[in-house]
């Protein structure tokens, strides 16, 4: 009923005399106690009830969809019509909303990758060291991997709230595998003469991880963290279904109102991102490695 591409096509709405569908209500949502902090919105949102009906959604819808209007601008001239609003829009350039999807992309990736190498390098170490423990860490973290991203998100929500946080915290979780796994097999394969001569030199157990195992296991370490950042950048696309922004925020809106250049500004970004990360990567694991 209030698809942009009715009036458009020149389509017929049939009536739905038996009430096969459900109603199409909006409805507004707001705080209890909005009603004491702001009462003026309230009084606003009380004039806006019963304003939108089915034709005028159709017609804001085929201003966005059919004539590329923003969806702001749109907004705020229903509501400057409608309730009398004068609304100071500042609508951002294409380059400004670009700039600002890249930097809550980047945000998301380094807060959560940096805090997944914090934690997997150590628990790494860890499966490699003991042999009992080593399969249950690589399990543990094989197990979070293989949940869905987007039910990990939704998961999250009840515990941490929609934005960010959720968001930050499940790409933490996918970036742990291959680094745990690469720093448990880089320490693993080394060869025993190695770690048998550091050992007869008198190198207690840390002097020998400093020493010995860990530059030797760089460039498997570096491997992982390459890895995981890469899969980050794209996994971080998904955030955007959270609200948390991002690369993911204009491929959600291009595939809601099916344009193609939306989807791209979104889409080609975070490819050149993912390239981009695996480049300095290899540089640094070629700087680094012994």
């Amino acid at each position: 009923m209030t698809d942009a591409e009715i009036t458009y096509y020149k389509l017929r709405t049939l009536e739905d005399d038996l009430d096969y569908f459900p109603a199409y209500n909006a409805v507004i949502l707001y705080r209890a106690d909005l009603e004491q902090r702001a009462p003026e919105v309230v009084a606003l949102f009380k004039r806006l009830a019963g304003r939108i009906d089915a034709p005028a959604m159709r017609e804001l819808n085929a201003r966005v969809k059919l004539n590329g209007e923003a969806e702001a601008v749109v907004a705020a001239s229903f509501l400057e019509e409608n309730l009398a609003l004068d609304i100071d829009l500042q609508v951002k350039t294409a380059w400004q909303r670009f700039w600002q999807h890249t930097r809550e992309h980047l945000v998301l990736v380094a807060i959560s990758l940096s805090a997944a190498i914090l934690v997997a390098i150590p628990l790494g170490i860890v499966a490699a060291r003991y042999a009992r423990v080593g399969p249950v860490v690589l399990g543990i973290a094989g197990i979070i991997q293989t949940i869905p991203s987007l039910a990990l998100f939704v998961f999250l929500i009840p515990l941490l709230g929609i934005g960010g946080p959720p968001a930050v915290v499940a790409l933490f979780l996918y970036s742990l595998l291959p680094i745990i796994r690469n720093t448990h097999a880089g320490i693993r394969d080394i060869s025993p003469a190695i770690v048998e001569s550091a050992q007869a030199l008198g190198l207690p157990s840390r002097a020998r991880l400093r020493i010995v195992e860990l530059p030797l296991a760089t460039g498997a370490i570096l491997a992982g963290i390459k890895t995981s950042a890469v899969i980050n950048v794209g996994t971080a696309t998904l955030a955007a279904l959270i609200g948390a922004g991002g690369y993911g925020q204009p491929i959600l809106t291009g595939i809601r109102l099916d344009d193609t250049s939306l989807i791209l500004q979104g889409a080609v970004p975070a490819a050149v991102l993912a390239l981009l990360v695996q480049g300095v990567f290899e540089l640094v694991e070629r700087r680094l490695s012994p």
